[in-house]
């Protein structure tokens, strides 16, 4: 008679099917960072505590997302991947809107972006191309997420221009800044629905034949979870990001004091990070599995959702919580999100990638990320 299978723990279940397993040890960082909040200890060390605490949580809560998506069908599952798959993101800068840091969370919306396609994406040519001379993927997903983002990229930049032509300075309060946001955002919106349909409903074969189409978050394993596993493991892990992402908004303005720091600097790299690190490491790891089209998939997607969904999302949701954010970047996000678009779409104009390219990309990051470190506010 064969042995049962050993017992598995909700919380180790899912670090251990995506290759997360050190994100387990974070863990730890939820109820030190509690702890340090409770005890009033220095705001830096509460900062650093809360930050790392997300990290693991948001992976637990995108595994269950992606349990209860494979549950769920290929269609549906795939809208519910989609869609959840910045919750964290989202989570984050509610609380940072609530608080009135709207510059803090329209740094880490254009940060994500950056971050994604050239951080995470630089990160996963170089691990991957270094196991793997040439790595190839199909153009299609990606293709399409690149006009995608030149779309948002229109959508950030149309507010700006609007704005300098008529007032030739940032005035984010004017009335017309904000309807001009809401109606950029609506249409965003739609688009991302459209998307949504198109891929994984119209025209759903073509993504499915596709390597890395489709579901960008999802590795095509069964899933290690009940429902039940799954819907109690999505609900704790949003719990506790909440809390925890309440604690990190909490140390922002105490924390740039202290280390003569931007609000722009940290959403744009701390903030931007914090949220992504789970999926960012899901992206490497397929990349060093030689699961090109995968790892493409959830850097270049990842950067879509922020642009078309995320955004424009929490326009609608400042206006409810009293804090109107409007769609007017500044001048050096919108730059340097150009440039990432840009960039990315060159080097897999070709449909392969080497470890030198993620080199360049990582190089790009590393320029934008120091100048943005002495853009003043």
């Amino acid at each position: 008679m064969p042995n049962p299978a050993p017992p598995t723990t909700l919380w180790s279940k899912f670090p251990l099917k995506t290759g997360h397993r050190w994100l387990n040890l974070l863990l730890l960082f939820v109820p030190a960072a509690i702890a340090l909040d409770l005890l009033h200890a220095p705001p830096l060390l509460i900062f650093i505590a809360s930050a790392l605490a997300i990290a693991p949580l948001a992976s637990v809560l995108g595994e269950a997302t992606g349990a209860l998506a494979a549950y769920s069908g290929p269609a549906f599952g795939g809208i519910l991947s989609a869609t959840m798959g910045n919750l964290t993101e989202m989570i984050i800068a509610i609380f940072a809107l609530r608080a009135g840091h709207i510059n803090v969370v329209k740094a880490s919306l254009s940060g994500s972006i950056i971050g994604n396609l050239l951080l995470v994406l630089g990160l996963s040519l170089l691990v991957g191309g270094v196991r793997h001379p040439v790595q190839r993927f199909t153009r299609t997903t990606s293709a399409m997420n690149s006009t995608m983002l030149m779309i948002a990229v229109a959508a950030l930049v149309m507010p700006a221009v609007f704005n300098l032509t008529l007032f030739g300075t940032l005035q984010h309060g004017d009335i017309n800044l904000e309807h001009l946001s809401l109606w950029t955002s609506g249409v965003l919106i739609l688009l991302y629905l459209l998307n949504l349909l198109f891929v994984f409903r119209t025209h759903r074969a073509v993504f499915q034949n596709s390597p890395g189409g489709g579901d960008a978050h999802s590795t095509n394993e069964a899933p290690q979870l009940t429902r039940a596993q799954a819907f109690l493991s999505l609900g704790l892990a949003t719990v506790l990001i909440a809390v925890m992402s309440e604690v990190l908004v909490d140390q922002i303005a105490p924390v740039t004091r202290a280390l003569g720091m931007t609000e722009l600097f940290v959403g744009v790299i701390v903030v931007a990070l914090v949220g992504n690190a789970a999926e960012n490491s899901t992206a490497i790891l397929m990349a060093r599995r030689n699961k090109m089209d995968l790892s493409m998939s959830i850097a270049t997607g990842a950067s879509t959702q922020i642009a078309l969904f995320v955004a424009p999302v929490l326009v609608f949701l400042s206006v409810a919580l009293g804090h109107p954010m409007t769609l007017v970047f500044n001048g050096f996000e919108i730059a340097a999100i150009i440039l990432s678009v840009l960039i990315v779409e060159m080097i897999s104009s070709d449909g392969e990638t080497n470890w030198f390219e993620g080199a360049q990309l990582l190089a790009v990051y590393a320029i934008v990320a120091v100048a943005f470190y002495f853009v003043p506010e």
